[in-house]
């Protein structure tokens, strides 16, 4: 009777402790939260950075101020990260990773003209390949799709998927 009482406490014991070891690793599900516009925005490197990645060089000064406007952006100061960006873009006027991010500040900020013109004067600037190419197209297709502009959405969607380009095969 003992051996049978003994050996349903380990049991539970052992039990409690799978328990506890699981819910270590365990993450409560939660409904995404990010908008569309961050949601858009794929950092280089990662799942996302499938293919040809085209990185310029960057100016330190233009670095200190998009990373000042990433910092502003998280705190919901879309302005201030606005105008941190344009001062940027004064120093390196054809930088097309900061276009693309005043493209995605003016989505956040309602203003879908302005942020078509900076993505569409991204792509033009850029690499044309890649997660910075996705980028563009997928903030073109939002701003369109918020200005009613549903086909021409669908059709930068669509523009967006020739952007990987897979580099060839090793034998």
């Amino acid at each position: 009777m003992m051996s049978r009482i003994s050996i349903a406490v380990r049991i539970a014991a052992a039990a409690v402790l799978l328990a506890a070891a699981a819910a270590c690793g365990w993450r409560p599900v939660t409904p995404d939260v990010e908008s569309e516009v961050l949601a858009a925005r794929a950092p280089p490197g990662g799942e996302e950075a499938r293919g040809l990645q085209v990185y310029p060089l960057r100016n330190p000064a233009v670095t200190e101020l998009r990373e000042a406007a990433r910092a502003a952006e998280q705190q919901d100061d879309h302005q201030r990260a606005n105008e941190l960006l344009e001062r940027a873009l004064r120093i390196a006027p054809r930088d097309p990773e900061l276009l693309q991010h005043l493209a995605e500040i003016s989505l956040a900020r309602g203003q879908f003209d302005q942020a078509e013109y900076y993505a569409t004067r991204s792509y033009e600037l850029g690499p044309r390949v890649g997660v910075l190419c996705r980028r563009n197209w997928q903030t073109l297709a939002l701003a369109r799709e918020r200005q009613g502009r549903s086909r021409a959405a669908e059709q930068a969607s669509a523009s967006g998927r020739g952007c990987d380009v897979l580099p060839p095969e090793r034998f």
